[in-house]
């Protein structure tokens, strides 16, 4: 579709009229993952495919507040519960990973909207500094102390395919990354070691618990994103990575007991069977990366699809936020029950 035509059925209320039409019965669940100002020093440093700025974030929230009634995960809890209607059009607002930045921007901007969130925490994360190897990838990359082809030829002895960069670019970068994935861990480690000093760039990214205690303070509810933020479907132990990590949150806010009653899946890799397994550890909500809206009639299922917000969705390339683009991108999406 031009340009221009988007603008044009966006201001049109043509779009707004379909979605208002469309969606009323449907729970359309965003997840974010960071979210900076341009003067964070880690600005230079994270992915910017999934971090948004300040303005963006604020502007995509104002986004949801006209389109949509923006509602909490004690909302839907309660609707899967016993069937308490939730409004037309709901909206659920979710983070991923547990980054120290959702405390000091996201959830300012969350309470100046007036709007509820949930965070999707991974339990071994908390209180650390360093985040996962992807982002330290990039972060070193960045920061020119990382060169891909460099990368590739410490990694071709444990590839099962044999691969060459094609350049030095962001898209060569998570090619590298996408493969380092399928290496084991602790072959992975060995050949990340040499690089350690460059994958540091000496700042904080991960949450603390006191930002977590302040992030339910101020409206955001927790969940659980894994224990180590291994993909399920990889994960040696998934039990571990299920109810360890109801465990371990637990032992971080000094509750007797697990009770976290959602969670979403690392990286988004499951399998029916793992889903299922999910439930059985406790988990009353179990969040997915399947880009669906969710039925709400008779209320709504135990496992949801939830709409990836990487930064390209809602801005262009100079820079601006493009509301048509983010009515394009979530008012068409498929509804449908995964469970």
């Amino acid at each position: 579709m031009k340009d221009f035509s988007k603008k044009l059925l966006y201001a049109s209320g043509l779009l707004g009229l379909y979605h208002r039409l469309r969606n009323a019965g449907s729970l359309t669940v965003v997840m974010f993952h960071r979210t900076l100002s341009p003067e964070d020093p880690r600005w230079r440093t994270c992915d910017p495919d999934y971090t948004l700025s300040i303005a963006h974030l604020s502007e995509s929230l104002a986004f949801f507040k006209r389109h949509y009634n923006v509602v909490s995960l004690q909302q839907v809890l309660e609707a899967h519960r016993t069937g308490a209607a939730l409004p037309p059009h709901a909206l659920l607002i979710t983070f991923d990973d547990g980054w120290s930045d959702n405390a000091d921007y996201a959830l300012p901007e969350l309470q100046r909207a007036g709007l509820p969130g949930l965070m999707f925490v991974v339990a071994d994360a908390v209180g650390t500094q360093q985040p996962f190897f992807q982002e330290r990838l990039i972060s070193a990359w960045r920061r020119g102390l990382l060169r891909v082809d460099e990368l590739a030829r410490a990694m071709a002895p444990a590839l099962a395919e044999a691969w060459t960069p094609q350049d030095e670019s962001m898209g060569s970068l998570r090619n590298a990354i996408a493969r380092l994935e399928k290496i084991d861990a602790g072959r992975r480690d060995e050949i990340l070691a040499p690089y350690l000093q460059a994958l540091d760039d000496g700042l904080r990214h991960m949450v603390d618990v006191g930002e977590l205690r302040k992030l339910q303070a101020g409206g955001v509810a927790l969940g659980l994103h894994g224990k180590t933020h291994t993909p399920m479907t990889r994960a040696a132990d998934v039990d571990a990575e299920l109810g360890g990590a109801r465990t371990e949150l637990a032992r971080h806010l000094g509750q007797p007991l697990p009770n976290a009653e959602s969670m979403s899946f690392p990286h988004g890799a499951h399998t029916p069977e793992i889903a299922e397994r999910a439930r059985q550890a406790g988990y009353e909500l179990v969040f997915t990366s399947v880009p669906v809206l969710n039925p709400v009639a008779p209320k709504p299922g135990w496992l949801l699809g939830r709409t990836g917000f990487e930064t390209d969705t809602v801005v262009d390339a100079k820079g601006r936020f493009r509301p048509d683009w983010l009515a394009l991108y979530l008012f068409r999406r498929q509804s449908r029950r995964l469970a």
